[in-house]
């Protein structure tokens, strides 16, 4: 159960300073309920000049920002390598916690995460804005169209030339790469349930600096307990010439197809264009229904334990990719 913040407008700080994390200060400073007080980043030019958009104080370290007294709730929006460290200080520290996914590298640290919220009686919000955006609701809406689904593809690849050398192209800060993308495996547990098998295999062409990597591809093959065969794709970077970003899936009464934000029904002959609402504005969403959370304890689209759930795939397709083979998932609790 969360404690509400019923008193006062809610004073956030945020660790990070790229996309997501501007998006949310917007988000916070649009809200009366919200007050933004500081930012931790990673560099202090980047920290700079994020506090100094948003008239907010910087911060030297997350540690320290965590402590502040004065804060109720912490947006954790960098490195995935430290959300878990991020979020559990955080707790410890009494505060709520909002974080982009996923809730750590492994799934041992994110269930006491979990666990940890619960006993301190504070949110801990893993923010999947897939799950509110316009394909997964379209998907949702025409789901019953298909029929039984029997098969699933999808596929995000994205060439990069001259690949940077940031975390998002670093082994150990962005971590394995459906860890990382963990909202290709959510998309399918959110609709479909319980994973029962998951072969994976995996390929990187490394870097000349340690520990950074060039290119990357990820293939992953989920098999469901409801008999549904998923193939899920995750490339990026020089080795890769054209983009996709494609999600079928196939129905013993038809197919739901979508090209980006491009959806449409095939039922035999018939094609009929689907209505698919824009991702613009997700970040600003997610934000407002933690604050209705927090202020009027109105329920959020999912809870922690769903991306944890997502996350023990991703686990499994790591293991598999690691060591050849096909690893069973035990059944949910």
């Amino acid at each position: 159960m969360t404690n509400f913040l019923v008193e006062g407008p809610i004073k956030v700080g945020i660790v990070g300073t790229g996309y997501a994390a501007s998006k949310r200060a917007e988000a916070l400073q649009a809200d009366q309920r919200a007050e933004l007080k500081s930012v931790a980043g990673y560099t202090v030019i980047s920290s700079e000049k994020f506090a100094q958009t948003y008239s907010i104080e910087r911060i030297n370290s997350w540690q320290t920002l965590v402590k502040q007294p004065d804060l109720d709730l912490i947006i954790i929006c960098n490195i995935n390598q430290d959300h878990g460290a991020i979020a559990q200080a955080a707790l410890s520290a009494g505060k709520h916690v909002v974080l982009e996914y996923p809730l750590a590298l492994k799934p041992l640290q994110a269930e006491a995460l979990i666990n940890l919220a619960r006993q301190n009686q504070k949110l801990l919000h893993v923010e999947h804005i897939e799950l509110i955006g316009g394909v997964h609701q379209a998907i949702r809406r025409y789901l019953p169209e298909i029929g039984e689904v029997f098969y699933g593809r999808y596929s995000t690849i994205s060439p990069q030339q001259n690949a940077p050398r940031r975390w998002t192209y670093h082994h150990e800060m962005f971590g394995f790469p459906l860890i990382a993308a963990l909202s290709r495996i959510h998309r399918f547990t959110d609709l479909f349930g319980a994973v029962d098998t998951v072969n994976c295999q995996t390929r990187f062409w490394d870097a000349p600096e340690t520990g950074y990597y060039l290119a990357c591809l990820c293939e992953a093959q989920l098999r469901f307990s409801n008999g549904l065969i998923a193939q899920i794709t995750y490339g990026k970077g020089e080795k890769f010439w054209s983009s996709d970003r494609t999600l079928e899936l196939y129905g013993d009464r038809g197919t739901l197809s979508f090209d980006g934000e491009t959806g449409i029904l095939i039922k035999g002959e018939e094609k009929i264009p689907l209505e698919v609402v824009s991702r613009q504005g997700l970040f600003a969403q997610d934000t407002q229904m933690v604050l209705d959370h927090l202020v009027h304890g109105k329920p959020l689209y999912l809870k922690p334990e769903s991306s944890y759930y997502a996350l023990t795939v991703a686990e499994a397709a790591r293991q598999s990719a690691a060591t050849g083979s096909i690893i069973s998932i035990p059944p949910q609790l």
